[in-house]
C-alpha cells in the first residue's frame, strides 16, 4: 500500500479504496482520518484533537497535488 511520510504523519492508500472518490487514510500513533482530496475535507475522525485536524487538512492542501498524483498512479 502506497504511503507517502509528510511531517511525522503517514498519508495511506489502501487497495481496497479503489471504488471510492480519491481520499487518503492519516495515521500518526493510534490515531487515523479519512481525508477526501476533490476537495480537501474530513470524511472521519479516529483519536486526533481539533488542532491535529485542523493540520491535517492544511498538509493535505499543501500536498495535494503530489497526494493525487500518488492516487492516481496505484489505481490506474
Amino acid at each position: 500500500m502506497p504511503t507517502v511520510l509528510i511531517e511525522g504523519y503517514k498519508f495511506r492508500f489502501y487497495s481496497s479504496d479503489g471504488n471510492e472518490p480519491p481520499h487518503v487514510h492519516v495515521l500518526h500513533d493510534n490515531n487515523e482520518a479519512k481525508i477526501w482530496l476533490l476537495p480537501v475535507s474530513l470524511q472521519h475522525n479516529h483519536g486526533y484533537n481539533a488542532t491535529e485536524v485542523d493540520r491535517i487538512l492544511r498538509l493535505t492542501r499543501q500536498n495535494q497535488a503530489r497526494l493525487l498524483e500518488v492516487w492516481n498512479a496505484y489505481f490506474s
